[in-house]
């Protein structure tokens, strides 16, 4: 049986996650997927996510639509809502703001801002795993899981 490619809600944060740090790739040649991982912390999408306004925008849309997707004319089940809910509640957790997240002269990240960047690199992983699962391999720009 064929894998289907209609993605996961869970996975359209990911996909944004991704997205945004393969665009600051893009533009920075020179950066490492680590750099672009730091880069994207404290980014207008980071602060969306991570203040759980990406989600609540997507609530309110949702919302509007009777819980519809407009892509698949499909109502979405009560229980991925609830899924998405708790995911936007451990988005907040996993990135949460700190100011001065380094410390000052070590350059070395705190405790917090590593268990930030451990999660935004999961969530590639995850993205990547599905577009590889998936054969969309067009998709794969950071290449971290190979």
């Amino acid at each position: 049986m064929k894998p289907s490619k209609e993605k996961p809600y869970v996975l359209f944060v990911a996909e944004k996650i991704y997205s945004s740090i393969c665009d600051i790739k893009k533009k920075n040649s020179s950066f490492s997927n680590i750099d672009a991982v730091e880069s994207f912390i404290g980014s207008k999408v980071y602060n969306e996510i991570s203040s759980g306004e990406f989600h609540d925008q997507w609530f309110e849309r949702l919302e509007k639509n009777s819980f519809i997707d407009k892509e698949t004319d499909k109502k979405i089940p009560e229980e991925t809502i609830k899924l998405l809910r708790i995911q936007k509640d451990m988005m907040i957790k996993q990135l949460i703001k700190f100011p001065n997240l380094y410390y000052a002269k070590s350059h070395f990240p705190l405790e917090i801002s590593q268990r930030a960047f451990d999660h935004l690199w999961r969530m590639c992983e995850s993205y990547e795993l599905w577009c590889k699962e998936t054969k969309q391999h067009k998709l794969i720009f950071l290449n971290i899981i190979d």
